[in-house]
Parts: structure tokens; C-alpha cells; sequence
């Protein structure tokens, strides 16, 4: 029998508090159902298979399964629903116990039911979404539905006194936070994972070993070198007060050289594509550092989005990593940047659309002198990165998030030995920011692009 008939959905709905309900049951012969569990067609993992054909999804879109679940969850009160194999000893001892379930216990497993099947069609829904024609129907549909599931309750959220827990898309890939593998340490924190994906999300922009130190959201050191340690110890030096008890991301296998830097002070988390074997024993002395396991991502990821809670609704927006292209930079300047420079440019920029606006690196010879981050004027993030930078500043580049509205900070960067400057450009002043570069002789280039993170 077809799940899809009136015998199996009158047994379901029919109320027994109802005389006209019953009557109608005894009529046409219809049997009432007291217990509803149903696994649902398996979706989730047929859209997993890497070349699955739109004609094999739909196949596997479940549609008997969602309505008898629905169904049951309306009449909790006569019949009880269950959707999730965890529950099915609850409610076989509560049964074996009381003879009966709570009506608690009842309306508990109906609201599951709902969240479920609506959790399912979710799946669906974004699913089906990726074969729409037109862009702005795919990317922002009239209905936003999200799917995601409770993988952990967390200690708390940012500060003690608030509760939290990590959710999980249905397939997160293997280079995510979602997906990747601890391998030692207590639970990661809110904090952890959220400082984790900034640092992961700035280590994967570099092709050459690199290490990113990331403190509250930003990164307070960022090195490239030929090998991992080199990179770490530049990561280190950028700001050896900040990275105690932060996060580090590598984007290349941990070797005996790289942890044995690693162990010599405290940190947080350390995640990197693998460790090698005598790496994770040096590491082992260090039972409080959590170490994750994350493989690069393979080729450029799909452009994914970018989501802010607002009062009352959700920003929706395209992530802004979308791969540089120095070819369209613009040299505005008499000046033309070194090869040097242009190559540290390249790594400043990558760094500074990572760091929370108003934005400013400083960097050299691919490593940050100095951040500053998150400033209400542009000119405050000038004197922070370049506080940092002391005189190291000499000989180096300058990346800016933004335009700059006037030309004060171009100017303090140029007194503190700034040789060239990257930045969007746009601004109804850029021609007496230009002429301050001219005056001390920086290479200025423009990108086009503005980069705000809030």
C-alpha cells in the first residue's frame, strides 16, 4: 500500500477526542496509527555522490516519508512521531516505564518532526537553487531557507555568561571548520572557531608556505617564506606579544622543525593540512593546544555568501574572496613599484582584506610589520600599523582596505619610510593623495577594488 492513501492518513489524523473523527474512521474501515518512525529517503547523501545527475536527485526526494511525519507531529496528541533513530531506546523505555508517553514528551518529538521535514526541504531547496538560470533568482531567492544542524553544545558563547552551540551545514567539505579533524586538546571554544575560520580564511589566499597568527577575529601576524618554520617565525616576529595564546593556520604539513617553534609558546589551536608523525609528538607535550587537521581546498571554491544577523532580518551578500588579479592594477604614480615591492604588495593585499576596516597592513618582504584594524578613521589605522612597524616601516608597503579621504595618512607613512602604497582609489581627493606620493616619491597603485569586512 502506497503511503499515500486514506487509510494510512485517516489512522494518522483521525482524533480520538473526536466523536465525528471516529465515526468517520468506522465507516471506512479505517484503523487508527499510534506510532509514526520514518527514515526518510537518503537525499543528503545521494547529492553528495560526486556526478549526480539532476534526474537521480529528484529521484530521491522523499515525499510519502514528509507527509506522514507532518501528519503525525499535527496529532501529537494521539500519536506519537519519531524521526530520529537517537530516540527510538527514549521512547521504548518511557513506554516499557509509564505504559505511555508524557504529553510532554509527545509535543517534544512533534516539534523534532516539523524541524525535520522542514530541515529536509531545505536540502532540497538549496539544492535544486544551484540549477536556476537567472543569477540574482539563484543567489537571492524570494524565500532564504537554511539548512543546518546542531553538531555541538559549546561551553559558552563569547563571554561566560552566554550560551552557544555549533551548527553544521548538511555537507560541509573536508576544507572547512565543519569538516575538519581534531586530533588533540579540550573542545574549541565559540571563540576558537570563530578566530579559526578568519585564520583559515586568510592562509588559503597564499600558494607559498605561509602561517597566519590570528587574536580576535584579525590577524596579528602574517608570514610567507620557502619553508613552513621560516614562515611561522616571520608570522611570530610580526608580533610576538599578540600571538600568545592565539590561533596559527598553516597552509602546508607541520614538520619536527615548524612544531618544535610551535611548542615554545602557548597557543590556542594550530590547524594545517596534516602533521607529520614527529611533529604531532612534539606537539603531544602540549596536551591544551587543540590541533586540527584541514586539507587545502583543491582548485579556486565556489564563490560561497556571506550572512549578517541584523534586528529582525538577515543581510545576505557574495563573500568577498574573490581571487586577485594584479594585471588590472593601476600604477598612478611617476613611480613604477619595484618587483619587490609589487610582490609585497600582492601579499598585503591578500593580508589586508582579512582584517576588520578601517583596514591598514604594513608589510615587507612578505611578512606584516604591522595591522591596524577596525578604527573609525582610516588615518587611526595608519598610526597603529605603523606603531607596530617601528623602524622596520623603512623600505615597505602599505595596503589600505579603502580609499583614503585625505592624504594625512599616506603622508605619516611617507615620513615613517612607506615606499609604496595599494589601495583602491575613488576618493573625490585622490589627485592630492597622488601628488603627497609624488612629493616623497611612493609608487602608488590602484586596485578598483574596496574590501570592507565589518
Amino acid at each position: 500500500m502506497k503511503t499515500l492513501h486514506p487509510l494510512v492518513h485517516g489512522g494518522i489524523l483521525g482524533r480520538r477526542d473526536l466523536e465525528e473523527h471516529q465515526k468517520q474512521m468506522k465507516a471506512h474501515a479505517i484503523e487508527a496509527i499510534d506510532l509514526v518512525a520514518v527514515n526518510l529517503y537518503p537525499f543528503p547523501a545521494v547529492i553528495a555522490q560526486p556526478g549526480v545527475t539532476l534526474e537521480d536527485a529528484v529521484e530521491n526526494i522523499d515525499i510519502g516519508g514528509p507527509t506522514m511525519v507532518r501528519a503525525a507531529a499535527k496529532n501529537y496528541q494521539d500519536v506519537i512521531v519519531v524521526v530520529e533513530p537517537a530516540n527510538y531506546a527514549i521512547v521504548v523505555e518511557e513506554l516499557r516505564q509509564q505504559g505511555d508517553l508524557a504529553l510532554s514528551t509527545r509535543y517534544r518529538l512533534a516539534v523534532e518532526a516539523f524541524a525535520h521535514t522542514a530541515y529536509y526541504d531545505s536540502i532540497v531547496a538549496a539544492h535544486l537553487r544551484r540549477g536556476v538560470e537567472d543569477e540574482q533568482d539563484r543567489l537571492f531567492p524570494s524565500y532564504l531557507v537554511l539548512p543546518y544542524r546542531k553538531s555541538q553544545e559549546l561551553r559558552y558563547g563569547e563571554n561566560p555568561h552566554q550560551k552557544a552551540a555549533f551548527y553544521r551545514e548538511p555537507l560541509p567539505g573536508p576544507a572547512t571548520i565543519a569538516g575538519a579533524k581534531q586530533l588533540q586538546g579540550k573542545e574549541l571554544s565559540f571563540n576558537n572557531i570563530n578566530d579559526l575560520h578568519a585564520a583559515w580564511e586568510l592562509v588559503k589566499e597564499f600558494e607559498d608556505p605561509t602561517a597566519v597568527a590570528v587574536k580576535h577575529a584579525n590577524p596579528c601576524g602574517v608570514g610567507s617564506a620557502e619553508a613552513l618554520h621560516e614562515a611561522y617565525q616571520k608570522a611570530y616576529d610580526a608580533d610576538p606579544v599578540s600571538i600568545f595564546g592565539g590561533i596559527v593556520a598553516l597552509n602546508r604539513d607541520v614538520d619536527e622543525e615548524t612544531a618544535r617553534r610551535l611548542a615554545e609558546i602557548f597557543l590556542e589551536v594550530i590547524a594545517a593540512p596534516s602533521f607529520a608523525p614527529a611533529a604531532l609528538e612534539i606537539l603531544a607535550q602540549k596536551q591544551d593546544v587543540r590541533l586540527l587537521t584541514m586539507p587545502l581546498p583543491e582548485g579556486m571554491p565556489e564563490n560561497g555568501m556571506d550572512l549578517k544577523k541584523v534586528s529582525g532580518g538577515l543581510l545576505l551578500q557574495e563573500a568577498a574572496a574573490e581571487p586577485l588579479q594584479p594585471e588590472t592594477w593601476r600604477v598612478v604614480t611617476s613611480r613604477n613599484p619595484t618587483e619587490q615591492e609589487r610582490k609585497d604588495l600582492l601579499f598585503a593585499l591578500k593580508t589586508v582584506r582579512h582584517v576588520n576596516s578601517n583596514a591598514i597592513v604594513i608589510a615587507k618582504r612578505e611578512q606584516t610589520l604591522g595591522i591596524g584594524a577596525g578604527q573609525m578613521s582610516r588615518v587611526g589605522s595608519v598610526k597603529i600599523a605603523l606603531e607596530y612597524s617601528g623602524q622596520e616601516a623603512r623600505g615597505s608597503v602599505m595596503a589600505s582596505d579603502a580609499f583614503f579621504p585625505f592624504k594625512d595618512g599616506v603622508e605619516l607613512a611617507a615620513l615613517s619610510g612607506v615606499t609604496t602604497v595599494i589601495q583602491p582609489g575613488g576618493s573625490n581627493r585622490d589627485e592630492e593623495v597622488i601628488a603627497t606620493c609624488e612629493q616623497y616619491h611612493i609608487a602608488m597603485v590602484f586596485t578598483g577594488k574596496r574590501y570592507f569586512k565589518h
